[in-house]
């Protein structure tokens, strides 16, 4: 069974047992998260809401935090010596999902 969830405006598929990276949460390792807007459930028997399925929820639990790959920002002009080189790294929430109540 899998699920089609939206957290702040990203959507994910998910499955039980998975490990999931969103956006950073401001929520300590262990915690218990509900993922409420779940867009759709799969399986045996599909159910695909309009745009939310009714009663539908998916539990994860909170395992840590991640990091997301450096993205290198170079910027210049030419023949005018204006270089700039900065990154950026993106920190995530990482979520094992437990269950999927359809």
């Amino acid at each position: 069974m899998y699920a089609i969830v939206r957290d702040r405006g990203a959507q994910y598929r998910v499955e039980e047992g998975q490990l999931l990276d969103v956006a950073l949460m401001d929520i300590e390792v262990g915690a218990e998260v509900e993922l409420g807007e779940v867009l759709m459930v799969g399986g045996e028997e599909p159910r695909i809401g309009a745009p939310l399925v009714d009663g539908a929820r998916v539990r994860a639990e909170v395992v840590g935090d991640a990091h997301g790959e450096k993205i290198i920002v170079f910027k210049y002009r030419n023949k005018k010596r204006y270089r700039r080189r900065t990154g950026h790294r993106q920190d995530y929430t990482r979520l094992a999902i437990k269950e999927i109540v359809a």
